[in-house]
């Protein structure tokens, strides 16, 4: 059960976030109607996470696997459910998924950019500081656009599982 009420789409105060939500993702998800209690941050969220999602050059695999990483570190099992099966749609394999979180210990299913990726990965989710020999690893495998695109992904999933985890949104609740 999550730790505070869902917000009502239909509360005046929030149609006019609900709607953006909709209009952006189809349908009012666990948690957009637990953002739409902030309607400003729930408008923002989504312009956000749109970006990461469907605005960038990371690759999808990449994108994916990294949400799936930071979902499997961070013990976050609605992240995870959400983005396991599309990070399989994206081309990864179930092998790889099935590796996560202890990928290095598996390192023939992961290419150079994934390995580099999922040690970036690693570090600013367990740790927050990335050693240098992380980071020049990412810098040789991906653009600098993709770069930042990687970096942003996985600061901001990490957000997301922080977010699910401390209102204990779990997808089972009603709504």
């Amino acid at each position: 059960m999550a730790r505070i009420p869902y917000a009502d789409p239909e509360a005046p105060e929030n149609r006019e976030a609900a709607a953006y939500i909709v209009a952006s993702r189809k349908r009012l998800g666990h948690l957009h109607r637990m953002l739409l209690n902030s309607p400003p941050i729930a408008k923002g969220w989504i312009d956000l996470y749109d970006a990461i999602r469907w605005k960038t050059e990371l690759s999808g695999k990449l994108r994916e696997m990294a949400m799936c990483q930071v979902a499997a570190i961070n013990e976050a099992p609605y992240e995870w459910a959400a983005h396991a099966p599309i990070a399989l749609k994206e081309g990864a394999t179930q092998a790889q998924l099935d590796a996560l979180p202890d990928w290095a210990a598996k390192p023939a299913l992961f290419d150079a950019a994934e390995s580099a990726a999922l040690a970036l990965c690693d570090a600013m989710t367990k740790h927050v500081h990335v050693p240098a020999d992380v980071f020049t690893e990412v810098k040789a495998a991906l653009p600098h656009r993709q770069v930042v695109e990687l970096v942003v992904t996985i600061a901001g999933y990490n957000c997301v599982s922080r977010v699910l985890e401390a209102l204990e949104i779990n997808g089972a609740d009603q709504l």
